[in-house]
């Protein structure tokens, strides 16, 4: 590990978990533990759960767990060393840190002080003559100076080289230029600027951080929009653009587009509220992240094909989840010659005005709207079996809704479109409830039928080989953590005997806690297993163990262990069994 042991533990014990995870969730006590709505997955019903005697959370929806470094690492979207250093400068301790990993701290440290020393000089040259193209540009966008400032735009020249010369006349080496995304290998020795003649669009994280850059080219070349690839202190799926400004709004909602230049658009017109996802659709990652600052989402996406897809994309993420959504459809523009085009944010601001947008916003549709639309646009409904596949489609739709209520209004709406009457529209949505409920018995069947599948671990690589000793393996680490005195001067087992290899490691981990008198607790394992590892041993935490007769359950769980272990001869005992049945009938398996 990195940081010494009883740094680790000295950090978590004054890190409290209900203290930290507070912060980020609101948590509601229900007996010995809190719970509240999970940070990491979308859901109405809060199945996120806190233990504060244990010092351990734990999602029964999503199945993720840990201590308070590994809430850090994902809800913060950190490495466990940078989790360390948040919680360090939280809790005001200073880090102890080996070499290796101050410098990979100081790698990540110089590439953020790149990018921000590249976005400064690309905004010099916005002001310079090199950056007239870019300003001739932004006029005829109609984007004021004050809104290219508060974004921090600025120019790539149309050069090869402008970017390159000057960030290593500062200092900065050609292999930091590539780990940031800046500049090209040309796979024959030479380097050149990777964005140039652009319109520059650093990205900035909610922590002030330029991560990455988004680019508009300013001809007719492609590709129009480049942004910066994956780097080690940026992911796309973890960052939206103009959050950084938006999480300030007083607005009630956030806005979610398409592009980053509806987004300036709409700060410009006074909708600061306003982000977009970079060059994706909208990840799990990113509603985590909108869920720190609101609880209603308006999607407007460009109204054509591909923008539909990617709002029907956006609800199916968002189903079930804590936000309230709306859709906002932008209605397509007639041109001079009575065509009609399809409108972006941008567009639609630029020829009707923010006061036309604000009414489009105040009367959005939401989510359920949205898709029962979609759904009738498909079908011919003065066709009569169009109107019977539309009355089929609709209530697989409706029979999901988990508001009875909701599936009330909307079933008499929709039997108002299929024009028939609102109780045979009703019969077909219970049909499709019924139809789903029964999906569902049959799933949970097979899941009482398979106990033994229910009871694996999600990752597949961690899966039990045997399964009754794999079990007798989890009550011995519920009960070292439940209650430490039960167990002997000498550990009662070794780790070979266990069957599943993380189990083993475990129970040798945390006796050489107890040893070293350091606490026995899971929370202190941060750094020595895998997330996925620590959210299996979370979940093997969450199963019920009484420590009333606690000796006697170690002493059983101790034989099964060892009954189920392989012989001195290293011979499994199913197949040793197997072999001497074999003898005992002739070879035959079967009479």
């Amino acid at each position: 590990m990195a940081f010494p042991q009883s740094f680790l533990d000295e950090l978590v014990s004054r890190c409290d978990i209900v203290d930290v995870v507070g912060s980020y969730v609101q948590l509601t006590r229900k007996g010995a533990n809190l719970f509240g709505l999970c940070p990491f997955h979308s859901e109405k019903t809060g199945s996120f759960s806190v233990a504060p005697d244990k010092q351990i959370y734990y999602c029964f929806g999503c199945k993720k767990g840990g201590g308070v470094v590994n809430f850090i690492m994902e809800e913060e979207n950190l490495t466990f060393p940078d989790a360390v250093r948040f919680l360090a400068k939280r809790a005001g301790m200073e880090v102890p840190e080996e070499e290796g990993d101050r410098e990979a701290g100081r790698r990540r440290q110089r590439l953020l002080e790149l990018n921000r020393d590249a976005a400064r000089f690309y905004h010099r040259l916005l002001q310079q003559p090199q950056g007239q193209a870019v300003r001739e540009y932004l006029e005829r966008r109609q984007i004021r100076w004050n809104t290219a400032v508060k974004f921090g735009m600025g120019a790539s020249p149309d050069a090869w080289d402008v970017l390159l010369d000057e960030m290593t006349s500062r200092g900065y080496a050609k292999s930091e230029l590539l780990a940031a995304g800046l500049i090209v290998d040309n796979k024959r020795g030479g380097f050149y600027d990777k964005f140039r003649n652009r319109l520059m669009l650093p990205v900035i994280d909610t922590r002030g951080d330029v991560v990455a850059f988004g680019s508009r080219v300013l001809d007719k070349s492609e590709p129009k929009y480049m942004n910066s690839s994956e780097t080690p202190v940026y992911s796309k799926r973890r960052v939206l653009y103009g959050l950084n400004l938006a999480k300030k709004t007083k607005r009630p909602n956030i806005i979610l587009c398409e592009g980053n230049l509806d987004i300036v658009t709409l700060h410009q017109a006074g909708f600061d509220n306003a982000v977009a996802s970079m060059g994706t659709a909208l990840t799990v990652e990113q509603t985590r992240l909108l869920s720190r600052f609101t609880k209603e989402l308006v999607l407007c996406y460009d109204n054509d094909n591909a923008g539909k897809v990617a709002t029907e994309r956006a609800l199916q993420i968002l189903n079930n989840s804590e936000f309230s959504v709306k859709v906002l459809q932008l209605p397509r523009r007639r041109t001079a010659d009575g065509a009609l085009v399809k409108q972006d944010a941008d567009d639609f601001i630029k020829n009707q005005g923010p006061g036309a947008f604000e009414r489009l916003l105040d009367g959005s549709e939401n989510g359920v709207e949205f898709r029962m639309a979609q759904i009738a646009g498909k079908y011919d409904l003065t066709d009569d079996q169009s109107r019977v596949a539309y009355s089929e489609e609709i209530s697989v739709l409706l029979a999901s809704l988990p508001s009875a209520v909701e599936r009330e209004i909307y079933t008499a709406r929709a039997a108002e479109t299929a024009k028939i009457t609102a109780d045979a529209m009703k019969l077909e949505v219970q049909r499709a409830f019924k139809r789903q409920a029964s999906r569902e018995r049959r799933a949970e069947l097979r899941k009482d039928l398979n106990p033994a599948a229910a009871l694996q671990p999600k990752e597949r690589t961690l899966r039990y080989e045997n399964m009754r000793s794999a079990r007798a393996e989890e009550g011995v680490l519920r009960l070292l953590l439940l209650d430490e005195s039960l167990f002997p001067a000498v550990p009662p087992l070794g780790e070979t005997e266990f069957s599943s290899p993380l189990l083993g490691r475990v129970f040798g981990l945390l006796w050489q806690a107890r040893e070293a008198g350091r606490p026995v607790t899971l929370a202190a394992l941060a750094g020595a297993l895998s997330p996925e590892e620590m959210s299996h041993i979370t979940a093997v935490c969450q199963q019920p163990e009484s420590t009333q007769n606690g000796g006697r359950a170690l002493a059983d769980y101790i034989r099964i262990i060892r009954d189920e272990g392989p012989r001195e001869d290293g011979r499994d005992p199913l197949l040793a069994a197997t072999e001497k049945y074999k003898k005992g009938t002739g070879g035959k398996l079967h009479g």
